[in-house]
């Protein structure tokens, strides 16, 4: 459970940073951008492997590059469910799609599996 709401903390963040950064993004209050990093969690989770599944011949045509065009599909559903929540069209939805996804990868490496912050220290030999 704390994975999960550690995770949906990160995608908010990179929701967030993608409203802040691209004009085509817009939050109507911060209830809005919490409902839709629990929406868009949902979303990856359910709905987006059987997209993946459905599109894999164009996703290997394209090596991999149509799996951009899936996460921003995913954004534009979340967008289209809550009302607080508004993508002026198809290249905000992309961008704001690989914000979220660059915030997340970042974040990646300090959520353990388990769900808890991890630190990295190297000690120098002596």
């Amino acid at each position: 459970m704390t994975g999960f709401l550690l995770r949906t903390a990160v995608v908010a963040v990179g929701l967030w940073l993608a409203a802040w950064i691209l004009p085509g993004l817009s939050f109507d209050s911060p209830i809005a951008l919490v409902a839709s990093a629990l929406l868009l969690g949902v979303l990856n989770a359910v709905l987006r492997p059987l997209a993946i599944m459905l599109t894999l011949p164009l996703t290997l045509i394209t090596l991999g590059v149509f799996l951009a065009v899936i996460n921003a599909a995913m954004l534009a559903l979340a967008a289209w469910v809550l009302e607080g929540f508004h993508i002026t069209g198809f290249w905000p939805a992309l961008a704001g799609s690989l914000v979220v996804s660059l915030t997340s990868w970042m974040a990646s490496g300090l959520i353990a599996s388990n769900g808890k912050l991890e630190l990295l220290v190297l000690k120098k030999k002596r």
